[in-house]
């Protein structure tokens, strides 16, 4: 995987339009009572640092860390574009968040969402959280 991760603003143009489509694959597979994924007003709150992975300058993914309390925080908003799937860009930006976690001192890392492949590739990384 090339690219590098880094703090977004949700107001930029490509972290919106990435948002959107997070936000309609969410809505399209996600029951409404089940559907936790935040919008510009959620990601612009000050618990909430959203990531993105860049490569030559390109929005490839997202993903934020929500701090529910000094001690657990929440992953948030993880979304890689269609055309960037299959190249480890997912995995990159889970494992980017984990260890920010951790840097934060964070005892407790939730998911937001039950997904099966979040949740295996969030075991196979052996998260303590």
């Amino acid at each position: 995987m090339n690219g590098s991760i880094a703090t977004e603003d949700p107001r930029a143009a490509d972290v919106q339009e990435l948002l959107r489509r997070h936000l309609a694959l969410s809505a399209a597979s996600t029951p409404a009572e089940h559907a936790h994924a935040l919008d510009l007003t959620g990601l612009l709150d000050p618990d909430v640092t959203l990531f993105g992975l860049r490569a030559d300058g390109e929005l490839l993914a997202i993903g934020a860390l929500k701090q529910i309390d000094a001690d657990h925080a929440e992953l948030k908003s993880m979304h890689t574009a269609a055309r960037a799937r299959r190249r480890g860009i997912g995995r990159a930006m889970l494992e980017h968040l984990i260890a920010a976690a951790r840097k934060r001192g964070y005892k407790q890392l939730s998911l937001e969402t039950a997904t099966p492949g979040l949740v295996i590739l969030h075991r196979r990384l052996g998260s303590t959280y």
